[in-house]
């Protein structure tokens, strides 16, 4: 028991953290039984208590030991360490204070504990990468998911987005390039959604280097392609003003919110903010030539098509399937990347074909045998570990095989939609939503085209099949190579 001293010296400390579990059924009757609920879950809360308390809950459980001595013990059990970690305050676990006193124990035995989140993450601790230095295996303290968020779930291109992936960088361009990365996820991804997405197709993969070769041929090099394709690189207040004038231009700049980040794995991205729009724009090297076709690609494309789909009948995913429309996707992903190159002087689709590439090899190689391979169409390493990343994301141990093949459909729908160029009502492909164009001719009667919108760089319709003309063009795309599409 605490002499008057201590208790004193006790007094004048900050308060700290006490944890506390309420069960409820009948173990512990407590309060009138209306308020008890007859659940078997256990229910934590977490409560701030003073000093003063601790010494009298100290004195209380000295005076009443002998009479419960089967409500507490003083070993720990395994449910009271799950417990007393995961409210623990945010601190460093190596420097904890050892002369903190010790809570009161709970002398039942609880069901085994739900596993911490992180440990669903991480990977082997034993695991070493090839220059001998330990690999992360979890998340840090200031990362870690609240309790109330452990179940959460993002959308999938958040999901699989690393936490770690600048020190992994790091180490990686510290070690030479010979070491493979381990990620780390905050709410990782569905096995399922990955293994399904994990599958490569080599269908278009001898097109995919015919169009790189074709422009390796011309430019030299990636960097030199960049440079004179893309021209400068601009700023953020730059890029605001181009993106606020293109906004004006389709007249929807009081209809999408911006947000321009450095953190994004992808140059852009149209997202939903409590219901809102959200043009979402990584200004990390974005270069003078490339925002327009990025606008074009998210706003002129992606955007237009979703807000022209609420007018369908085939908004409602039930009626869309009964009525058996096929996915959206390779033609939206094919679309967009069209009009992302479809204004410039030389509209080379060096970028989705390598893309395509680097999916399909990813499946059969580590990130760091990728990146290697990867020096034969780029040269510049920042470049090369964008590229590697894109297509590990979503795993955590990068020295297997595996990879995220999503980003196939750009090559794949740019292809399907050059090829039946002749055939596809461009603007109905727009205005019906998000459609396949093989299914236009079947839902053109059904479609409701009052207030929809097309994009003005798609007006001038033979203006516009000008320009696809010149991708197949630029590109080498015969119609003997199409034909095998």
């Amino acid at each position: 028991m605490p002499t008057l001293t201590e208790k004193k010296n006790m007094l004048n400390k900050p308060p700290i953290y006490f944890q506390t579990m309420k069960i409820c059924g009948n173990q512990v009757p407590s309060g009138p039984s209306k308020r008890r609920k007859k659940s078997k879950k256990m229910k934590f809360r977490r409560q701030f208590v003073s000093m003063t308390s601790l010494i009298q809950l100290d004195n209380n459980s000295n005076n009443t030991e002998q009479t419960s001595a089967g409500k507490f013990k003083a070993d720990s059990s395994e449910s009271n360490l799950f417990i007393r970690d995961l409210y623990k305050p945010a601190r460093q676990i190596d420097c904890e204070s050892a002369s903190m006193p010790k809570l009161p124990q709970l002398s039942y035995k609880c069901s085994t504990p739900t596993p911490s989140v992180s440990s669903t993450r991480t990977c082997d601790s034993s695991l070493r990468s090839s220059i001998g230095c330990r690999l992360p295996v979890t998340l840090p303290a200031s990362l870690q998911p609240a309790a109330h968020e452990r179940r959460k779930k993002l959308p999938l291109l958040a999901a699989i987005k690393p936490e770690n992936e600048k020190s992994e960088r790091d180490r990686f361009i510290r070690s030479n390039f010979n070491y493979n990365p381990v990620f780390i996820y905050r709410f990782p991804a569905e096995e399922d959604i990955l293994d399904k997405l994990g599958k490569p197709s080599d269908k278009y993969l001898n097109i995919a280097i015919l169009i790189m070769e074709k422009a390796m041929e011309r430019y030299g090099s990636y960097e030199q392609f960049e440079e004179q394709t893309g021209r400068k690189i601009l700023q953020r207040s730059q890029i605001m003003a181009l993106i606020q004038r293109y906004l004006k231009r389709d007249e929807v700049e009081r209809e999408i919110m911006i947000n321009l980040s450095e953190d994004l794995l992808s140059r852009g991205s149209m997202t939903r903010v409590k219901g809102k729009p959200t043009l979402n724009v990584r200004i990390v090297n974005l270069r003078e030539l490339w925002v327009e076709g990025l606008l074009r690609h998210e706003i002129g494309t992606h955007y237009l098509r979703s807000y022209n789909n609420k007018f369908q009948e085939w908004y409602n995913w039930k009626v869309r399937k009964d009525l058996g429309i096929k996915p959206a996707n390779p033609t939206e992903e094919g679309l967009a990347s069209l009009h992302s190159v479809l204004l410039r002087k030389d509209p080379c689709l060096w970028r989705i074909s390598l893309l395509y590439y680097v999916a399909y090899k990813s499946a059969f190689m580590s990130l760091k045998d990728l990146f290697h391979d990867l020096s034969q169409y780029v040269s510049d390493p920042v470049a090369r570990w964008d590229y590697c990343l894109r297509a590990k994301r979503g795993q955590v141990d990068t020295s297997k095989p595996g990879g995220f093949c999503k980003d196939q459909v750009y090559l794949e729908g740019a292809l399907q939609i050059l090829k039946n160029r002749r055939q596809i009502d461009f603007h109905l492909l727009v205005q019906l939503g998000k459609i396949s164009w093989e299914d236009i001719d079947k839902l053109q009667l059904l479609g409701n085209l009052d207030d929809t919108k097309v994009p003005f760089f798609m007006q001038d319709l033979a203006a516009y099949h000008s320009c696809l003309d010149k991708i197949c063009e630029s590109n080498g795309l015969t119609q003997e190579v199409l034909e095998s599409v």
